[in-house]
């Protein structure tokens, strides 16, 4: 035999051994297991999926980092738990200790990346003291507590304008403010006044109707709700539920008396309902805490007669 016949066989009889040697690693590695040199055993491997908002975060694992950026995939990573920790220029860094198990995915794909300079704008183009929002109408609503001008705009802070003046006589610091479902009036109320007034167009254009003061002494206003007519008002105080009309001198009739501040009200004005919690007793003689739902419809409740019979002093 040649020399070159030699040097082919041992060539070949070497590759054999490297190939039948390194087969078990190349199975375990497209099967997904990994050598594990704790155990000195192949063992099944997991694996980390990320996703940031915004893409393109480094990624930082166990303090190395890898090549790749979000969104990524990490393969082969034996049990174990991880330091996993994402990096974006302008932005906060993000950590989190992972777990990884055999066979399993860890899916880390809802991560936002908050950056250091929040995007921040000024709305008001006046002097304000305190703001509304009104989801339903698309606008912010605020107030300059010392001229008592009440200003809108859209969510943007566009279409600034001045839409009122808060009636003289409402002193104290208003709780809420709250826009009729007409479209045509508001109301601010504090613990013992509701002002309803009707914003309108400035300069020498007077408001379309003069505003109202409804005023409830001896009694603490927890809330107050329009009704779907526009024209009455329903009223959570300490102690009672009210229902008033928007006149100065309306006198409110008292639909439901309290044996606790209703703190936790709602109000659904596509039905006129309302959802209060009262403490009744029980058979036990124990007071107990329900939930109470009061319909205010006009087929449930006349109001204008129930507004007659009041002020003629028949109810």
């Amino acid at each position: 035999m040649s020399n070159d016949q030699r040097i082919r066989a041992v060539l070949f009889y070497l590759s054999v051994a490297i190939f039948f040697t390194g087969l078990p690693v190349i199975l375990s590695s497209s099967l997904g297991y990994k050598f594990n040199p704790r155990t000195l055993k192949f063992t099944k491997t997991g694996i980390i999926s990320l996703k940031t908002q915004p893409p393109g975060a480094s990624i930082y694992l166990d303090g190395k980092l890898l090549n790749d950026k979000t969104p990524a995939t990490i393969n082969e990573l034996l049990p174990g738990s991880y330091n996993v920790k994402l990096e974006l220029k302008y932005h906060y860094s993000w950590f989190f200790q992972v777990n990884v198990e055999p066979r399993k995915v860890v899916r880390l794909e809802k991560i936002i990346l908050f950056p250091t300079r929040p995007n921040i704008e000024q709305l008001n183009q006046d002097k304000v003291s305190r703001f509304w929002v009104d989801k339903d109408n698309g606008r912010i609503y605020y107030l300059n507590q010392e001229g008592n001008v009440l200003y809108e705009s859209d969510f943007k802070g566009e279409r600034f304008k001045e839409i009122g003046n808060v009636p003289l006589g409402f002193i104290p610091f208003p709780k809420e403010l709250k826009v009729s479902p007409d479209k045509e009036k508001m109301l601010l109320f504090n613990a013992h006044q509701v002002a309803v007034f009707y914003p309108g167009p400035q300069g020498d254009l007077p408001y379309a109707q003069p505003p109202a003061i409804l005023n409830f002494t001896g009694q603490q206003i927890n809330n107050v709700f329009w009704h779907s007519d526009s024209y009455h008002l329903v009223l959570v105080t300490d102690r009672s539920v009210k229902v008033t009309e928007i006149q100065a001198k309306s006198s409110p009739v008292n639909l439901v008396n309290l044996n606790r501040r209703a703190s936790e009200v709602f109000y659904e004005t596509h039905n006129d309902t309302l959802y209060f919690m009262d403490s009744q007793a029980g058979d036990d003689g124990v007071s107990y805490d329900n939930v109470y739902k009061l319909e205010l419809n006009k087929k449930a409740v006349p109001f204008n007669e129930l507004m007659k019979l009041r002020q003629n002093g028949k109810e």
